[in-house]
């Protein structure tokens, strides 16, 4: 896994360029610790910062084939069926210098030209440059688990992983509009939005093709709706087939490799499916670890998102799958340190999402002293059907995202200024997006009903929910150079899964039916019938106090803070003198004008309202 950024400009040399490319590149060092890169070859540079997973030795980038009119690469990601693919195409007369996915992707390209994307199967996002047709492909996997941004300019394109990396051209300034605005408070991802004015991001399945005459994107994948006609049993045996043929490619690491285990039924059967693979490979145990926070435990109290602590959830499947287990224990102090806030800040390039970000950010600080790969359970809720609201009836029937029904959220626009909240009109901005998504949703000849409906409630959450998460939790993880794989993003089970009827995803009277199913066998039956629960948060009462002082300190010390032209400044009194047990919504709306005054003034945003 590594961080890419790269410069196309047709009407310049940019060999005159290279202390531009690499500050661009230098700003994906914490994606890519090991090592770095930069290819220049006449309109085009390459930059690449390298975190070594596969092939420490040979996988170096940026990465050129040999020819006249060079063909050069920089890449992030694991293409999982590399081996496979080497083997056709030495079949086809190719010859390898290293052991590494990229070079396979390289020649890959090579053979097959734009069409390889179709072969690929994996997490990636990369830059292929053509001298030979002075072209350039930015690629992203399917379900969107690397990101990759560009801005097109006069005369070429500015790509990187992060926003971060082109705006350190100094050729893009960091203008955010009001559709900006509207991205961050509606809750919701729309495909290829980036924050900033201008800057776009490559949608899931797509590659962008930059030519001399222009920028043009084309869609190689997308969900089809397809008749399911395998029985309950066949379905069944082949989630099972499907996950074990996963993680066996999954689990291929040159570097040390874990689970983030959390307890519920996602991340313990992907636990149980590496120490099993492990364990087949002659490898193992697994090392496993979790996120908690001091007291937690021992002073739990239930809510409406979650009925119990995590901790002895974790302990019990530890135990009966017997892994490495270590629990990462997260303090008051630790979650409000400025350094550690500021770090999450940077990694996302935007406002952190209050404690979730912050712990998240220092348990995959934590992991990474001891590996440097990591499975996750994330997405098997968007692809399974689990979280609350796609039982909610209420939830189903809304003419809106289900999240945002299912939630009950306090509307976005509740927390800002009257006038700018009467601008952005968030929710004809919800409604509009909601449109455009059910669309070009894919549908099925004769479906109708709960079933139609419950695919559009997927589709909906495969394409506009999971990428907030899958972005979270790359952004977090690549600040400490960790590599987090998601098995249940597979495209070839989630195509599956996703045309399997909601009778059958819910054939027991529960949530997540065919996966429990599926890994019945491995689990202790405590951890098989948990109850979804979401990432917990801290319930220490002094958070929230601590979070009071600190938006107390920023109004006394900067009367003309940033945020105080976006905030409702009644709302704001009303927050900075609840009680600590007031409703947690407010407690994020404090987070909220936190992390956006802090990235207002860290990254010198200007509002184009």
């Amino acid at each position: 896994m590594c961080g890419i950024t790269g410069w196309v400009s047709y009407e310049r040399d940019l060999s005159t360029q290279r202390p531009t490319v690499e500050a661009m590149t230098d700003t994906m060092i914490c994606r890519g610790p090991d090592e770095g890169g930069v290819f220049i070859d006449g309109p085009v540079a390459l930059g690449h910062r390298r975190l070594a997973v596969i092939d420490i030795e040979g996988g170096k980038q940026p990465m050129a084939a040999e020819g006249l009119a060079p063909v050069a690469l920089t890449y992030s990601g694991e293409v999982y069926n590399f081996q496979e693919l080497r083997a056709e195409l030495e079949g086809k007369g190719h010859t390898f210098r290293t052991a590494s996915d990229t070079e396979v992707v390289l020649h890959a390209y090579l053979e097959w030209g734009s069409a390889f994307v179709d072969r690929l199967t994996g997490m990636y996002a990369f830059a292929v440059w053509d001298g030979r047709t002075r072209e350039l492909l930015l690629v992203r996997d399917r379900m969107g688990i690397k990101p990759l941004y560009y801005q097109a300019m006069p005369d070429g394109v500015l790509f990187g992983s992060e926003p971060k990396a082109i705006m350190a051209s100094g050729l893009v300034d960091p203008a955010v509009d009001l559709d900006g605005l509207r991205e961050i408070f509606a809750s919701v991802k729309t495909p290829g939005t980036a924050y900033f004015r201008g800057m776009k991001e490559v949608r899931p399945g797509t590659f962008v093709r930059v030519r001399p005459e222009g920028v043009t994107e084309h869609r190689y994948w997308a969900l089809e709706a397809t008749e399911h006609t395998d029985d309950l049993p066949t379905t069944i045996a082949t989630v099972r087939e499907l996950l074990d043929d996963i993680i066996a490619h999954q689990v291929v690491s040159d570097v040390p490799l874990c689970s983030l285990l959390s307890g519920g039924l996602d991340s313990s059967a992907i636990t149980a499916l590496t120490q099993r693979a492990l364990t087949a490979r002659g490898q193992g145990p697994v090392r496993s670890f979790c996120v908690d926070f001091e007291g937690l435990t021992e002073n739990f109290v239930a809510d409406h998102l979650r009925a119990e602590a995590d901790t002895p959830y974790v302990h019990a499947l530890a135990e009966f799958a017997g892994t490495e287990h270590r629990d990462i224990v997260l303090r008051t102090d630790d979650l409000m340190d400025p350094a550690n806030r500021t770090a999450a800040l940077l990694a996302r390039d935007a406002p952190p999402q209050g404690d979730i970000d912050i712990s998240m950010f220092l348990l995959f600080k934590a992991i990474r002293e001891h590996s440097t790969v990591a499975l996750s359970g994330e997405a098997a809720d968007e692809v399974f059907g689990g979280y609350s609201w796609f039982h909610d009836e209420a939830a189903v029937k809304a003419d809106t995202f289900p999240w945002l029904a299912g939630l009950g959220n306090l509307d976005g626009a509740d927390f800002l200024e009257p006038d700018l909240a009467t601008k952005l009109d968030l929710a004809t901005y919800r409604a509009d997006r909601y449109s455009d998504a059910m669309a070009e949703m894919p549908r099925l000849a004769g479906e109708d009903g709960l079933e139609k409906r419950m695919r559009e409630i997927s589709y909906l959450h495969l394409t506009r929910f999971v990428n907030i998460l899958l972005d979270r939790k790359d952004r977090l993880s690549m600040a400490s150079g960790l590599e987090v794989r998601v098995p249940f993003c597979d495209h070839r089970l989630v195509q599956y899964v996703f045309n399997a009827p909601w009778a059958m995803k819910t054939f027991d009277g529960r949530e997540k039916s065919l996966l429990r199913a599926a890994v019945a066998d491995l689990l202790p039956e405590k951890v098989l019938q948990r109850v979804k629960s979401p990432y917990p948060t801290t319930q220490d009462p002094n958070y929230y106090l601590a979070l009071q002082k600190a938006a107390q300190e920023m109004i006394a010390n900067d009367p003309e803070a940033p945020i105080m032209s976006i905030i409702n400044p009644m709302i704001l009194q009303a927050i900075l003198h609840a009680p600590a047990d007031a409703d947690p919504r407010l407690r994020d709306g404090l987070e909220s004008a936190l992390g956006g005054n802090e990235w207002a003034q860290r990254y010198k945003v200007t509002l184009d309202v």
